[in-house]
């Protein structure tokens, strides 16, 4: 990684900032320990609280202490001395009884609240508030009434257990993969974890004013030439002159002669050129830097209105002559009015899904496009069709692609009433949706022949992901889309760029492949900070700013803020990606570790996990564990517990990740333990 101190000296502009965010990665001594306990209390001596024994005449036994709170007018506040800023993970034992489906709760942690939901439990029960950030000395817990009605026991807090980044594999789904998508593959998991890689999406499609210029063109019929004032003439292909209304001429699109590319605009009855490169210009005016990933969209190759708009050319220059990485997203449009649509007709762009998805996905039935013989399944095919003839394209110019089909499939999940959402192919739900994605990804990898793609899942609405995820071997890479600016911030601020590392949101999804996978900041509006992203421990591959004002306008983005980032050492920039980025080695990171020991078995009649005995498995052993790995002379273990407490790779001995395991069982990411054996 080539040393970029002398360039960001001379920007004195940005020096300030990029000071900071550069110390904020360099690595420094903890003073507490993962899984380590820095607070624990009964709930009912905390202020606000009362005790109770017994709610409505119902009794719950089994609580510690002289009782426990029952949350229903009064917050209950409490203050917790974090020895160093960094994350800290929050566990209750509650019990609640009133709804017997999940009551809502709110935490507040300085001054920031958080909803969370505790399902219907009549007995004491264990459960993992989240992972919060806390900053160094004194900081302010409140359980708010807001809802509420839940009973709480015990509160704890343990400094989180930090992701191992080093579980997210480098071998893709796609056995017949090319050795540019290996390569490019194994680079991304050599700096996941310890960089972040720098991204914009271009505009797409016509373009945006912002990008625009136009001019007037004048056609003559009869001789076919296109010409400007000064009697400039303007290539295009015959094939693009059509009649409008009137009855007059025009061409669709053209080339000045410097090379320009022209779309006509039939409202404004002139061409524009798009400039393709104004956000890449901005990033680089602002710190000297251009992003070394290059978002593309291939939405307008395609059967209704499809023309070449050089999104594939651009694509090729990109990683070919620049040397970057390209991620395409596909924004595939259905009509409105499929049930009248005959295929192969050609529809107007303001007539397709796209144009209007706030209103309506149309008469498109999403689930017949996996079924043969329908006429969805045919104008899918149609599509797959235009997009693969791009794909192969790339391909054989040896670029390989991070691939973002069928993204935000759960946004405005059922808000319409039908069960549709914002885009058409994730609006007959979960299923259909899986099913699409399958059928998308064996059609071009086994009917067309694409080997060139890494597959990106790019979901929504992850507070129920699991029910969409297509599954581990048709995804090589997870992504999530930030724009939490103008909505759900949760920074305690109500305007201006959000600085936050959403890290709830990484450890979902880290938790929902079981760190399996990388995980990607494909769209955001707000570059999150260095230091968030190594304070919060949220290591996001890559970002990557939607276009025009999610880049470039105060609302979203600080700018000394961001050329801070893009100067920090932290950030991968184009420059910084290495010159044989394509070759492949032939080497990948083993997925599982060499087994070097005999096979370990489980006694069925041992309740693994149970470190304390109890009967029961909860929050209290997996913070046995982390403490006897912190300090095993001061938190000793039998023989029998240590049996007990090895539950990650039975027989490897007791670590984290035994904790981990632990508490994936509690919350029911996996269904027993031990996980697993060596």
């Amino acid at each position: 990684m080539s040393n970029k101190l002398k360039r960001i000296l001379s920007m004195i502009s940005a020096a300030a900032v990029t000071s900071v965010t550069l110390s904020a990665a360099a690595p420094s001594m903890s003073a507490v320990e993962d899984g380590e306990v820095i607070y624990t209390a009964e709930v009912e001596t905390l202020d606000g609280a009362d005790v109770w024994t017994s709610i409505y005449e119902t009794q719950l036994p089994g609580y510690s202490g002289e009782g426990f709170a029952y949350l229903t007018a009064s917050p209950i506040t409490f203050e917790v001395e974090a020895p160093e800023e960094g994350m800290y993970q929050i566990d209750i034992r509650y019990a609640q009884i009133l709804d017997t489906t999940s009551r809502t709760q709110t935490i507040s942690v300085n001054d920031r609240d958080t909803t969370f939901n505790l399902n219907y439990a009549n007995e004491w029960t264990d459960y993992t508030v989240g992972v919060f950030r806390l900053k160094k000395g004194a900081n302010t817990i409140v359980l708010k009434p807001q809802y509420g009605y839940a009973s709480y026991d015990t509160i704890t807090i343990s400094k989180a257990i930090s992701n191992d980044y080093s579980k997210a594999t480098d071998q893709l789904t796609d056995p017949e993969a090319t050795n540019e998508a290996k390569a490019l593959m194994k680079y991304l998991k050599s700096v996941y974890g310890d960089h972040i890689i720098s991204g914009q999406q271009e505009i797409y499609g016509g373009g945006s004013s912002a990008h625009q210029s136009s001019i007037s063109l004048n056609f003559n019929a009869e001789t076919k030439t296109l010409t400007d004032s000064s009697g400039n003439k303007y290539t295009f292909d015959e094939a693009d002159i059509a009649t409008a209304d009137d009855g007059s001429t025009f061409v669709w699109n053209c080339v000045s002669p410097e090379g320009k590319k022209y779309s006509y605009n039939q409202q404004n009855r002139n061409y524009s050129h798009t400039n393709y490169d104004l956000e890449f210009e901005y990033i680089y005016d602002l710190s000297g830097e251009f992003p070394a990933i290059r978002g593309f969209d291939m939405m307008n190759y395609n059967p209704l209105y499809g023309w070449d708009d050089g999104t594939t050319e651009r694509l090729i220059d990109w990683v070919n002559n620049k040397g970057g990485i390209a991620t395409v997203a596909w924004h595939i449009n259905v009509p409105i009015d499929f049930e009248n649509y005959e295929l192969g007709d050609a529809v107007d762009w303001t007539n397709c899904t796209y144009k209007n998805y706030q209103a309506s996905n149309g008469t498109f039935n999403t689930a017949n496009a996996v079924i043969e013989g329908t006429k969805e399944y045919e104008y899918f095919q149609m599509a797959m069709e235009d997009i693969a003839e791009q794909l192969l394209r790339c391909q054989e110019a040896g670029v390989p692609i991070i691939f973002r089909p069928l993204h935000e499939a759960q946004g405005n999940e059922g808000n319409y009433g039908d069960g549709t959402a914002w885009f058409w192919w994730g609006d007959r739900g979960a299923e259909v949706y899986k099913e699409l994605w399958k059928h998308l990804y064996t059609t071009l990898t086994e009917e067309y022949g694409l080997h060139n793609l890494i597959w990106e899942y790019n979901s929504y609405n992850y507070s129920n992901s699991h029910t969409w995820y297509p599954g581990d071997e048709y995804v090589d890479i997870v992504a999530y889309d930030k724009y939490n600016v103008d909505y759900n911030r949760g920074d305690g601020l109500t305007s201006g760029p959000n600085f936050n590392a959403i890290s709830a949101i990484f450890n979902y999804i880290y938790n929902l492949v079981d760190g399996g996978k990388m995980i990607a900041m494909s769209e955001n509006d707000t570059v999150p900070t260095v230091e968030n992203l190594i304070v919060e421990d949220a290591g996001w591959l890559y970002f990557c700013p939607w276009y025009t004002d999610h880049l470039m306008s105060d609302r979203y983005q600080d700018p000394e803020a961001l050329a801070a980032v893009y100067q920090s050492d932290y950030c991968i920039t184009l420059d910084e990606l290495p010159e044989d980025l394509y070759e492949f080695d032939g080497a990948t990171t083993p997925t599982e570790p060499e087994k070097t020991t005999e096979p370990v078995t489980a006694d069925p009649d041992i309740m693994y996990g149970d470190v304390n005995d109890t009967g029961d498995i909860e929050i209290a052993d997996a913070i046995l564990i982390m403490s006897n790995v912190v300090n095993s002379e001061l938190y000793p273990l039998t023989a029998d517990q240590a049996d007990r407490a090895d539950v990650y790779q039975k027989g490897d001995g007791i670590g984290i990740n035994d904790a981990v395991s632990v508490q994936k069982y509690i919350t029911k990411l996996i269904g027993e333990l031990p996980e697993s054996y060596m």
